[in-house]
């Protein structure tokens, strides 16, 4: 009975790694975005690129977010699956070069791109039209702006710890509305206090296995899905890919679309 239980659960975990949902969200931002009515993000966490996770998954994941028509696509870190030579032997890099959106392909690092080397990984994403936020903000379109944290583990894998945000935000004029990504969801309060409008993380993979679930939500304030306080929105994805065996019985993979509404 009990073998017959496992085997059942492996199987219908695999089958649910590789059954992506598409989630849909409307966010309401009260500052204008220069002459912009709204944005059309994707956003995906956890690809974990690499030996399982191959050429064949980037094109799907790909085609799948082209079919949304994004006006910019977002990647909240752990792009990379530690290793980057599986990603190279398997020519990933063919199926990312086709991933587009009018305003760019951003991302950040997660502790996994440090795990198997951030500049290899980094300069591998960046080569194939990936704009790679290390601690950085960018003022798109000159309507809102785009934040990208260095992981918390950078100060692990380098000794260094990354920016404050306040000092990474220090010359942002808080009347656009800021996005940021920031790969752990620790200390959301941050993004609160410091005027960001909308912060995107991944990492928990919401637990992956049943029953991990319920203790990743004693661990987080925010272990998956949406949250207001105040001005201030978070998402955490679960993720659209899984670490080690590909199997997920505690979430689904899932793309994320969110479309945000700018005052008039």
């Amino acid at each position: 009975i009990v073998f017959v239980f496992v085997l059942i659960m492996v199987v219908a975990g695999f089958i649910n790694t590789r059954t992506i949902n598409i989630r849909n969200y409307n966010v309401h931002v009260s500052k204008k975005a220069g002459n912009l009515k709204h944005l059309n993000i994707v956003m995906i966490s956890d690809m974990h690129l690499g030996t399982i996770n191959g050429k064949m998954f980037a094109y799907n994941i790909v085609d799948k977010i082209t079919k949304l028509k994004p006006d910019i696509v977002l990647l909240a870190g752990d792009i990379i699956d530690e290793d980057i030579n599986p990603v190279l032997h398997d020519k990933v890099g063919d199926a990312l070069y086709e991933l587009k959106a009018k305003y760019g392909v951003y991302g950040i690092n997660g502790n996994h791109e440090y795990i198997g080397g951030v500049d290899e990984a980094d300069n591998f994403l960046k080569s194939h039209g990936f704009n790679i936020l290390q601690d950085s903000v960018v003022l798109i379109n000159n309507s809102f702006y785009l934040v990208g944290r260095d992981d918390l583990s950078k100060n692990r894998f380098e000794g260094k710890n990354r920016k404050p945000l306040n000092e990474l935000l220090q010359n942002v004029d808080k009347t656009k509305p800021v996005i940021m990504m920031d790969h752990q969801p620790f200390n959301l309060e941050e993004a609160f206090d410091n005027g960001v409008d909308i912060q995107l993380s991944g990492h928990t993979h919401n637990g992956q296995l049943w029953p991990i679930n319920y203790i990743v939500e004693k661990i987080y304030e925010l272990s998956w899905g949406l949250k207001r306080n105040g001005h201030t929105c978070y998402y955490v994805s679960c993720g659209v890919a899984g670490w080690g065996p590909p199997v997920r019985t505690g979430s689904r993979p899932e793309i994320v679309k969110i479309k945000l509404h700018f005052a008039q």
